[in-house]
């Protein structure tokens, strides 16, 4: 089977205009994720993985290669990719489950099945009973549990986050880690994901893509061979976790030796 995304040789290239010169945030970035597929890229900030994100997103442009989703070349956004930011981006006069809709009334999707639809989203991400409430009434991780719901009630081939859980309490991001990673898996979502926090990205992912420093460059591809379903109780005592987490530091932190 082919896969979902496809990058050839992705460069990204600023004008800076403090420094009055070109910039280059991103150098010959290719990788391809297969359907099913969760993989996170982590690397230290200003290595562009937040750009190489939103170049899959369609949102920026590449200055060099190539991204392709389905086979069909990416040159601007699309409903086949679905992008959760790292705020909430909720629209604060609408309701839990008018918000999660919002995107199937613009795809005029029959009112009986957006409601099912919206209802078992509601559900699948843990805000039955929530269903009415507005943004300001909720905690920061039930917004972005209600962003998630969004996003994936649109179906789109893929899932693009950037650094979602970053506003949120440890205890909560921790949480909502579990619950995402059996999201994910239940749905068999093929994600994107973008972090700084290279624990993070061990938990949740099938694969860890490490960028160097600017101009960030692919230095580690790794399959992550830990059991699914996964709990932060067990898999932080997991030895191979612990190697994981040791071998990308290693990765990352070498470029900076």
């Amino acid at each position: 089977m082919p896969d979902i995304l496809t990058a050839s040789g992705v460069s990204k290239t600023y004008f800076d205009t403090h420094e009055g010169h070109d910039v280059l945030a991103l150098k010959d970035v290719s990788l391809g994720i297969a359907a099913h597929e969760f993989v996170s890229v982590i690397g230290p900030s200003g290595c562009g993985k937040s750009t190489f994100l939103r170049i899959v997103a369609g949102l920026e442009r590449p200055t060099g290669g190539d991204i392709a989703v389905s086979g069909r070349k990416v040159t601007g956004p699309g409903a086949d990719r679905g992008m959760v930011f790292q705020e909430y981006a909720l629209l604060p006069w609408k309701t839990t489950e008018a918000n999660i809709e919002f995107g199937l009334r613009l795809k005029k999707v029959p009112a009986e099945e957006r409601r099912a639809t919206t209802q078992r989203f509601v559900d699948l991400v843990g805000l039955t009973g929530f269903e009415k409430k507005y943004p300001h009434q909720l905690s920061g991780g039930m917004r972005q549990r209600v962003a998630v719901a969004r996003v994936l009630a649109n179906n789109p081939t893929m899932l693009l986050m950037d650094e979602p859980f970053a506003a949120v309490d440890a205890m909560t991001r921790q949480r909502l880690q579990e619950e995402l990673a059996a999201i994910t898996a239940q749905e068999r979502t093929t994600v994107l994901f973008v972090t700084h926090a290279i624990d993070e990205a061990v938990f949740l992912s099938d694969r860890v893509v490490a960028l160097s420093g600017r101009p960030g460059r692919i230095v580690a591809d790794l399959r992550i061979d830990l059991p699914r379903p996964r709990r932060w109780d067990a898999v932080m005592n997991d030895a191979r976790f612990v190697a994981y987490r040791d071998r990308l530091t290693q990765s990352i932190h070498g470029q900076h030796a």
